[in-house]
Formats: structure tokens, sequence, C-alpha cells
């Protein structure tokens, strides 16, 4: 796990040393352990290392086979790099190290531009192939590792996160209008390739770019599983299912234990994260260490689950700990947080990862994760409708239950110079769900939320937030075998029992009832859900400060009706949207964006 960036010159210059130790020095805390440059005469790439596979000094980055003419600098994990290394030593490869990187590597010299078809992890990957000269950029199937790229004039820069190509310099920091138009209306979501700057895109999820010494380019998306019913499937029934996808989840959960240090688990006290914890334990993993955050209570609203997670660690003899943090602790946590952000995430539950990711690096390296299990299993309330939806009506559906705003509403509020004639956002979700390759609306809207907007929140957020401490954080809910065994699965057998149904009939096997039939919980964070308290006051500061007025995302008599209203503040899936605003505006100003 590490923070990786470039730079690529088709223009006969040498690329720019200097920016490129600015990004890779930027990226210092998603790799404290070590850092490195690779010079080629058209490509420069640098590297900050996190040791957890090879932690001698054979597995850093950039690593090199001038045997086969080949560098690459690559963040992330690749979990059968023991298989694959085997294979190819079988074909008559040999290896200077023990890690993963170096079987990457080698997979490229063997099989080419496949080779990420034969990759099972998480990955944002910059390679040179010295002799061809191509620069070959590729991401994991899901978008776990982030890639953010910068083009010029006869020049590509990329790096894992979007301030390390700030900190390069001469980026178009222009807002979007399209991209603000998909965060003001999807709970802060940016899908790939925007990002809010009109001169960032981003990687999308699955997909391998090769750019040429002379500018030119291609992509080409490599996987992409469908949402249909497979004739194989036909005979299966609920218990089948249960057992299948059983089965592929022990498998995800064992895959995500290749390490050289101590994994623990990021226990929430929900299904999700206790389900992993239960398969930890009967595969064998003794004295877990398993970790859980809470905040205070407001009024009716539970500020923590530690009632849940102390269930799950007693009944699994975890090694476990408790952390409490105040109201008082928000506010300044809000501000290193959103300094950690790669991009503007408008999640109440984001700061609650920053200070849990920073307990947990002080015990372990690498920590599993349940993100990923609603989207892949039918886990979200707005699931439920979408059985009864005709596949032609999935877009009004979804739109009706996810939506924070309308086009007409975000016309009305966004500043003139950002306000779009055509509604971007329901373009972008109609040609999603109409494409084929889904079979009934909610396997198109499940589609969509795996795909497209899970890399872009969940996913992204807790990269962001877990690697601002040098942590790895792990998913086995977005295993790639995992996710399209499911893909194939019926949907009734995911929307029972309230939703995730096949996931709850896993469960039984491992975990106590009161675990499993609870009501689903959410990352508590009341202060933040309710912007009240210092959270207001620094909201307030943000989206009142004389660099907001003059940059005029949105119209001030907007502005001023929420903060005197907070209470009409509140967006679907219980996101507010005077969070919105301010949180957009604070990312702004505080990586200094005019």
């Amino acid at each position: 796990m590490c923070g990786i960036s470039g730079e690529a010159r088709f223009d006969g210059r040498s690329p720019d040393a200097a920016a490129v130790t600015r990004m890779t020095e930027a990226m210092r805390s998603r790799g404290p352990d070590d850092e490195g440059l690779y010079a080629d005469d058209w490509v420069l790439l640098g590297h900050r290392r996190l040791t957890i596979i090879d932690l001698s000094d054979a597995g850093g980055q950039p690593m090199v086979r001038d045997d086969l003419g080949l560098a690459l600098v690559f963040n992330g994990c690749i979990y059968n790099y023991p298989q694959l290394r085997e294979e190819l030593r079988n074909a008559g490869y040999s290896f200077h190290s023990t890690s993963d990187t170096e079987v990457i590597l080698v997979a490229y010299a063997h099989w080419g531009e496949r080779f990420v078809d034969h990759l099972v992890g998480m990955f944002a990957i910059g390679l040179v192939d010295r002799p061809r000269r191509r620069l070959i950029l590729a991401r994991d199937r899901l978008g776990i590792k982030p890639l953010y790229l910068a083009e010029a004039p006869g020049r590509l820069r990329f790096a894992s996160t979007l301030p390390a190509l700030l900190a390069a310099g001469d980026v178009d920091t222009g807002i979007d209008p399209v991209a603000l138009h998909h965060y003001l209306s999807w709970h802060s979501i940016v899908p790939a390739p925007r990002t809010v700057l009109r001169g960032v895109r981003k990687l999308p999820p699955a997909t391998v770019r090769v750019i040429e010494a002379d500018g030119r380019s291609r992509e080409q998306v490599y996987w992409q599983p469908d949402y249909v019913r497979e004739p194989a499937d036909a005979g299966m029934d609920a218990a089948d299912w249960r057992a299948a996808i059983g089965d592929a989840l022990r498998a995800a959960v064992r895959r995500r234990l290749v390490a050289d240090v101590p994994v623990g688990v990021l226990l929430s006290g929900g299904l999700d994260s206790s389900l992993i914890v239960a398969l930890l334990a009967e595969a064998g993993q003794e004295h877990l260490r398993t970790f859980s955050i809470g905040f205070d209570s407001r009024g009716d609203e539970s500020g923590d689950e530690f009632h849940y997670s102390d269930l799950v660690a007693r009944a699994y003899d975890t090694d476990h700990h408790r952390i409490r943090l105040a109201d008082d602790d928000l506010a300044p946590a809000v501000r290193r947080a959103v300094l950690a952000m790669t991009e503007p995430m408008g999640s109440h539950d984001v700061v609650a990862f920053h200070l849990l990711s920073e307990q947990v690096a002080r015990h372990v390296k690498v920590a599993q994760s349940g993100q990923g299990a609603d989207e892949v299993f039918a886990g979200y309330g707005y699931h439920q409708p979408l059985t009864e939806a005709p596949r032609h009506g999935a877009a009004e559906t979804f739109a009706a239950a996810f939506f924070d705003r309308d086009h007409d509403e975000l016309r009305a509020i966004v500043g003139p110079a950002y306000a779009l004639e055509h509604d971007a956002s329901r373009d972008l979700l109609t040609g999603h769900l109409a494409a084929p390759g889904a079979q009934t609306a909610l396997d198109a809207v499940l589609r969509l939320d795996t795909h497209l907007m899970l890399p872009d929140d969940p996913v992204k957020r807790v990269d962001s937030m877990s690697m601002a401490w040098g942590l790895e954080v792990r998913t086995p809910f977005l295993d790639q075998d995992l996710v399209t065994l499911a893909a194939h699965c019926p949907p009734e057998h995911k929307v029972a029992q309230g939703g995730k149904g096949v996931l709850k009939e896993v469960a039984r096997e491992v975990l106590p009832a009161e675990v499993i039939d609870r009501p689903k919980g959410y990352f508590p964070v009341p202060a933040l859900r309710n912007v009240d308290g210092p959270v207001r006051e620094l909201v307030a500061e943000a989206l009142q400060a004389p660099v907001a007025r003059e940059r005029g995302l949105f119209r001030p008599e907007y502005v001023a009706r929420l903060l005197a209203e907070p209470d009409r503040a509140e967006a679907a899936a219980g996101s507010n949207k005077l969070w919105q605003l301010g949180l957009l505006e604070l990312w702004l100003q505080t990586h200094d964006i005019r």
C-alpha cells in the first residue's frame, strides 16, 4: 500500500523531477516507510512505500527489471501473488524478491496488456515498457485504489491523490459544472472520470490506459460482470445460493490475510464487519485485534453501537479496542479530515473514519472492513421498491429515493456561472441504467451502485481516511469473484429479510441472532448529521468567507436560508444539504483552490 506518482512528456522535454518530487512528498502519509524515483528519457516515476509484503529493500519501488525492460510503481495488494509467482516460475521467469510488486512486472512481461486479467486484488499501477516506449496505467476492478490524472499539452501527470497533483502545480482548478451537478445530486458523489476540478480526471475502475511516447493513448475496460441469471445456475435454490455466497465470502476473507504484518478488523457492530470477524475466527485467527468508535449521543440518536461490537468481540474473544470521542473532538477533526480528503466527501461518517484510522494505525498496518456489502447485496432501503419496478422504471424509482435535489432546484441554488441547461446527473443515471447486461430494475441499480457510485463514496472515503495514517484497509465484500457471483444471484435472495437476505443466512451459521436481526445502523455522528455546535460555526465561516463569495458557487440567498433554518437542510438518505455545501467550500479553501 503506497502512494504513486509520475509524469510523461510527449514534447521532447525531460520530465519535471521537481514536480514529481513534490507529488511524492505530498503523499508521505500513504507511504511513511520509504521513497524512490525512477527516470527514463520521457517518463519519471515517484513512489512512497508502506511496507506490508516483503519488508526488505528488495520489495522497494520504483521496481526496475532491466532484463525485462520494465519499471513499475504500484499501490495496493495482489492477493493471489504467491500462486501467480509459482505459475510464472514454471513458465521460466526468475524473481529477485518475495513481493507482489515484482509479480506484477513479470505478469506484464508474460501476458502483456492482459496481465490485469490475472491479478486478484486492489491496485493502481504505473508501468513503463521501455522497449515499446509505453506507459501503462491500470486500476483494479472495483476502483478500490485511486488514480488521478492531469493532462496538459505535451504532458501527462498521475498520482494516487488529487492534492498531490495540485502540489506539482500548473493544474486547471476551475470548477467543473457537470461534476458540481453530480456532487449536489448524489450525496457528494462525483463518478469517474470527472472530479470537481476541470483539470483533474480519474482513471475509471477496471480500466487499462496505454500511453505512447508521442502522446497517443487508448483505454480498455477489462471487466464488467453481467447482472443476469446464468443458465448454469437455473437449478439453484435459496440454500444453494447461501452456500455459494458463503464459500465465496470465506475465500475473500482468507485472501485478505496475505501480509507480513498483523491484520485487524474495523468492527462497527453491524452485520458486515461482524461477519468478517466471525469468518476470520472460523478460519483459525486467534486474538484478532478489533476496533470500534463512538461519539456523544444526541437526544434519541445514539452516538455509538458499542453494545453490538462488544457482543461480537466477546463471542470471538478478540483483542477489542473501544474508541470514544466527544463532540469537542469533532471540529478540529473535521479540519484534519478535510485536509486528508483526496476529493470533497460529504458523508457524515468520513470524519469518524479519519479518527478511527488514526487510532487503529497505532496498533496494526492492515485491517479488514465491511464496506461494499450494502451495494453488492441490496442493503439500502431504496433497493426494496425496485423489486416491484419495471425494468424501464429503474431511473424514476431510484431518483425519487436517492437524489438530494432535482435539476430545477439545482438551477435555483447554484451561481449563474455554474448552472447547466441540461440535467447532467439524470442523463448519466438514465444511460447507465438503460445499458444492456442487467435483467431487472434492481439488477440495473445494483450495477450502478457497485460500479459507478461505490468507488466514489464508501471506497474513496475509506482509502483516503485510512491512508492518511498509513493504514491499509481491505474490503472482502468487494472481492471480484464474490461480486461476480452476487451479480448473478436472483434479486429476491438479496432483498429478502429487509435487505442482504442471503448474507444474513450465511451469518446465521456463525453470528448471534441479535447482531443479524437488529435494525440497520449507520456510522453515527450526530453532531455532523445535524450540523450543530462548533461544526455549524465551521460551516458558516466557510460559506461566508470572502473567497466563497468571490467564487460564487451558490446563490447567497440560498446559503442564508439554510443557515437560518438548518432544520430544512435534510436531504435523501439522512444526508444534510448544509453540510454538503459547507464541506465543499471547506475542501476548496483548505487546499487553497480559488
